[in-house]
């Protein structure tokens, strides 16, 4: 009896193999997606669901599979990903754009104390207005819809449904608005490293 370990590549890229391959690899899938997302509430139609579409991604996929790791284990984190991107655009489903982008309803929120007006607190109080102000004044309006999106969690495959666009469209947006904001930090006399050492 062989004991030569199952070579998924090569048998889910043989035509005479495929379909037997595609079945074990389906069973491997579920078995993660059920130890994954069964505690959390969902029920096993939705692991179904999942596993077929990452199925279709890992076929189309197939060829960027570097070897590093377990060939399960690459698949398997592809179908986790499918399925927290199927679960944030659910939760996303009936929330309108303008209502999670508004002005009013998308405040960013300060990470600390009222009543803490220790040096550093205060500094990161001002970092977080000086952001807020920069996506209000600096953006356009597209960049701040993005922004402001991202920033309630909606997923950039959502953000570009909804706006009639595509992911890299969203993305472009998002990093021309980055480089605007890093801009308006400068200028407002913070770096970097004065952001990262205020939040670590």
């Amino acid at each position: 009896m062989s004991t030569a370990p199952y070579d998924w590549v090569e048998k889910l890229n043989s035509e005479s193999q495929r379909e037997e391959a595609i079945g074990k690899l389906r069973e491997v899938l579920l078995r993660g997606l059920k130890g994954a997302f069964l505690r959390r509430g969902q029920n096993e139609a939705f692991c179904e669901d999942v596993c077929q579409e990452s199925l279709i991604r890992i076929m189309k996929n197939i060829d960027s599979f570097e070897g590093r790791s377990k060939f399960t284990t690459w698949a398997i984190s592809i179908a986790i990903r499918v399925g927290i991107s199927e679960l944030r655009r659910r939760h996303h489903k009936d929330v309108s754009l303008d209502a999670i982008t508004s002005g009013d309803d998308m405040k960013i929120e300060l990470a600390v104390a009222e009543n803490d007006v220790s040096g550093n607190s205060m500094d990161q109080r001002a970092i977080l207005e000086t952001l807020s102000d920069l996506i209000e004044n600096q953006l356009t309006d597209k960049q701040r819809t993005v922004v402001r999106a991202l920033l309630g969690g909606m997923p950039v495959e959502e953000i570009a449904r909804r706006t009639d666009s595509n992911r890299n469209a969203v993305y472009k947006l998002f990093h021309d608005a980055k480089q605007r904001l890093k801009s308006g930090f400068e200028t407002s006399n913070y770096s970097l490293s004065d952001i990262q050492s205020m939040f670590s």
